[in-house]
């Protein structure tokens, strides 16, 4: 569904207008729509019915206690990366062995908490890794189910620095080594090798690129069998891209049917983690026009929301549709303008060359496509609050999390003894 549009002239979401967001809660502020949401993992789950696959969805991409907690009542599970985030998922109802650890640099304190809670399946990154968590749980007198997290080399077409699968890239073990190490699971105390897990980027538009990732995993698995080893799950990662200005998102049917032909067959029990396709356009980004300014080669418009709240244009060059709450009439008049925040950086812009119509003091806008990545990388830095984060449901509102004010990062602040 397309939660968020323009009733009797103003922007909404659901059915509760932005003017009444901002008037509540003030701006910056994000609001995201539940209903959206829970659309798009029963898009997914409808998609990949027939295949036995499980859903966890990519903590990472917002980590909001309300947002996983809508997700996990309609039946999803989470991929994880921190002790943080395995934390959050258990508050938010999902049971610890519908989650999966994933990540390159799990700690031993992070690793025993895992254990302790009984996290359904860890995603071992390396050798090293994976020598730690047999010590760690032998230790604590249990076994680990592990996956093995194999390297595909498989170039894709997004960012750089949100791809993830090829042989430069932190993430995963080369898939030439993927048997020994497997084999080495296999022997150690404390493990339980039960698969083999993948996942080659994020934001990804071309469908080819999980189609050839998944025939690398496919024979991968039956080099394993043939080693005599175990394997009977297969983790495919998440990755399925968004639409934030014009692109087109990949089909999930399409994407359905490749993991049918390429790892259907196998037997294994299949799990995908989409972060961002589950929440991405369920959120924006609520903002109010400080100013507007001209230069004689840029035009700008101030708005009191920064990089420090949405980073992803200053940090990946990302685009986000920026959509004024009042209705633009048909026909007015639009000029390019560089969207840009308070924060004193060149870096710090929201959009460039946006085409808007003229925008004045006091007028709202909001970012859109700013459901992932957005609140979760938000900072204090240049002494700023910590933006706010609304739910929307069936017509009602309510904060999730509450603006954080300056005040309370300073009182986390101490002297040391020689400057009081």
């Amino acid at each position: 569904m397309n939660a968020f549009a323009y009733r009797d002239g103003r922007l909404h979401a659901e059915g509760v207008s932005l003017e009444t967001v901002s008037e509540a809660y003030g701006t910056p502020v994000y609001v995201y729509s539940q209903a959206a949401m829970e659309d798009a993992y029963r898009e997914l789950a409808d998609a990949l019915q027939g295949l036995g696959a499980r859903i966890c969805y990519a903590v990472k991409a917002n980590g909001n206690v309300a947002v996983i907690r809508a997700l996990a009542r309609l039946g999803a599970g989470a991929d994880v990366v921190s002790g943080g985030e395995l934390a959050r998922a258990v508050a938010a109802g999902i049971r610890p062995t519908d989650i999966v650890f994933s990540g390159v640099g799990k700690t031993r304190d992070e690793i025993a908490q895992a254990l302790k809670a009984g996290t359904g399946q860890f995603n071992v990154e390396s050798e090293a890794e994976l020598a730690v968590l047999g010590e760690v749980a032998a230790t604590l007198d249990l076994r680990a189910d592990t996956a093995i997290r194999v390297n595909p080399d498989i170039a894709v077409d997004t960012a750089d620095r949100i791809a993830t699968g090829s042989y430069e890239h932190k993430f995963g073990v080369p898939i030439r080594d993927a048997a020994r190490i497997y084999q080495l699971g296999s022997r150690a105390p404390g493990i339980r090798m039960v698969g083999v897990a993948a996942h080659i980027g994020s934001q990804i538009l071309d469908l080819s690129s999980f189609e050839s990732a998944f025939a690398v995993l496919a024979e991968c698995v039956r080099e394993l069998r043939r080693a005599g080893l175990a394997v009977e799950r297969l983790d495919l990662g998440g990755g399925l891209g968004i639409t934030y200005t014009d692109e087109t998102a990949p089909s999930l049917a399409g994407f359905a049917d490749i993991v049918r032909r390429t790892v259907g067959g196998l037997g294994c029990e299949i799990t995908v983690e989409p972060g961002r396709r589950l929440v991405g356009n369920a959120g924006v980004l609520l903002s109010r026009v400080l100013y507007t300014k001209e230069t004689p080669l840029r035009r700008f418009v101030i708005v009191d929301a920064a990089m420090n709240d949405l980073l992803r244009p200053t940090l990946y060059g990302a685009e986000h549709a920026v959509l004024p709450v009042a209705q633009p009439a048909a026909g007015r008049e639009t000029r390019p303008v560089d969207v840009v925040g308070p924060v004193c950086e060149t870096g710090d812009w929201l959009a460039r060359e946006a085409d808007l119509p003229i925008l004045q003091e006091g007028d709202l806008v909001a970012i859109a496509g700013a459901g992932a990545y957005g609140a979760v990388m938000a900072s204090f830095y240049n002494g700023r609050g910590l933006v706010g984060e609304v739910m929307v449901h069936n017509g009602a509102h309510a904060e999730i999390r509450p603006f954080q004010d300056p005040a309370a990062l300073q009182a986390l602040d101490r002297l040391p003894r020689w400057l009081e």
